[in-house]
């Protein structure tokens, strides 16, 4: 047992009491570290952040307005051309160079200014050469009938070049289709004499002078738009005054035909008639056949000039036996002839009638007298145009019908040239309309 404690003077020391005041002191002491700890977070935590932001506020980006005087300077310069540019004008086309040219734009806009003054010089040397290459081709596909060298160039002449001929060969034919001669039809658009009596044959007709006392030969390329290269030779190659026939069947008729009459060529449609080897050969589906009425031969007669519009008539595509029955073309020609067209006689058959009964219904009509390319050669070609021109000769008219083989057209177009010479004149096949004998 612990005894109190004694002290010095001999009193007694009272029990240890602070160990009680001790526990309050810790308390004390742990509540002023409290506080400090919380008074030092709220320093550290929060104004300082504030005030700085407030610096980076501060921009200094006032200045940069200034560029904007470079804008005002390139049009102002450009413009009125300011005497200082001018100034400068030889100090810049000297060096040429393009680097130097964008360093100085910043400082002095007269870099550009200089620029556009030196383009234009050396430009309009080009520009006058622009003017001297188009005439070239443009004669030359003019002169392509002439110049026939150059078969090869046909594919590479561009349809472009067409729209070219008309001006300078055809005089100017008249648009087609005309409104006044279109009667619309579940066929198609079937031609038709106007209210005021003008006629296909003669509205869409190439003009030519009636004056001229030549003799005159008309030729006819017939089956075109079936090939398109050949077409286009056709087109392009041969003069205005050749006459050109389509087949019914071709695909893009209408622009076809649209084209060889911007060329100045008149136009007829292909009528194909059934030949005496029917059907190992077959003219197509709508063939006018003797096996069929009048009534079925009319119907397949207005599908096919419902194809198209804008042509003067027909000529017929084999028929070496259906030309040679009174029966079946009397009806055909009738037709024909109400409808205001006229009608080439092939003469696939010598027996062939049909001019002589298209002169009975008072349809205006035109007689082959040569198939010019039955031999597709250059010397038999050149053979058969040299007997065109003997009937021409003695008697004042004479037509040929070819295919638009290549040598074909080539042959056509040397030989074309040779005719002013010989006194002879090249025709469009309306202009050898009711002057042939049978």
């Amino acid at each position: 047992m612990r005894l109190p404690q004694t002290s010095q003077a001999g009193g007694t020391v009272p029990p240890a009491a602070g160990k009680g005041l001790s526990g309050l002191a810790v308390t004390s002491i742990a509540l002023a570290v409290f506080a400090c700890a919380v008074v030092a977070w709220l320093q550290f935590s929060g104004p300082p952040a504030g005030p700085k932001p407030g610096p980076a506020v501060v921009v200094q980006l006032n200045p940069p307005p200034k560029p904007k005087p470079p804008p005002p300077e390139q049009p102002a310069a450009s413009t009125p051309a300011a005497p200082d540019a001018p100034a400068k004008v030889p100090d810049v086309p000297a060096p040429a160079t393009p680097p130097e040219g964008t360093a100085e734009r910043p400082a002095p806009a007269p870099a550009p200014p200089t620029v556009p003054p030196e383009l234009p010089a050396p430009a309009q040397p080009p520009a006058a050469a622009a003017p001297d290459t188009p005439p070239g081709p443009a004669p030359g596909t003019a002169e392509l009938p002439g110049d026939l060298p150059a078969p090869s160039s046909e594919p590479a002449a561009p349809p472009t070049q067409t729209a070219k001929i008309p001006a300078a060969v055809s005089g100017g034919l008249r648009p087609a289709p005309d409104p006044a001669l279109v009667e619309k039809t579940r066929l198609g658009p079937l031609p038709r004499v106007s209210p005021d009596g003008r006629k296909p044959w003669q509205t869409y007709a190439r003009p030519f002078d009636p004056g001229d006392r030549r003799p005159r030969i008309a030729i006819i390329v017939s089956g075109l738009g079936l090939s398109g290269a050949a077409t286009e030779a056709a087109i392009q190659r041969l003069p205005g005054a050749v006459t050109l026939a389509f087949a019914p069947y071709s695909k893009g008729l209408p622009q076809w035909i649209a084209l060889a009459r911007a060329a100045g060529h008149e136009v007829l449609l292909d009528l194909p008639m059934e030949p005496v080897n029917f059907p190992a050969n077959d003219p197509g589906p709508h063939t006018l056949l003797t096996s069929l009425t009048a009534d079925q031969n009319r119907e397949r007669l207005h599908w096919l000039l419902g194809r198209v519009t804008g042509y003067v008539g027909v000529v017929n595509r084999m028929g070496s036996r259906f030309t040679t029955s009174a029966t079946h073309v009397r009806p055909v020609l009738k037709e024909l002839e109400k409808r205001g067209l006229l009608f080439v006689d092939s003469r696939s058959s010598l027996r062939s009638i049909a001019a002589q009964m298209a002169r009975e219904v008072g349809l205006p009509r035109a007689v082959n007298n040569r198939f010019i390319d039955g031999e597709a050669s250059r010397d038999a070609i050149d053979s058969r145009l040299n007997e065109i021109e003997r009937i021409a000769k003695a008697s004042g008219y004479a037509v040929g019908i070819g295919a638009p083989f290549p040598v074909t057209i080539d042959r056509l177009v040397r030989w074309a040239q040779t005719l002013e010479r010989k006194k002879l004149v090249l025709a469009p096949i309306s202009a050898l309309v009711n002057t042939q004998t049978n």
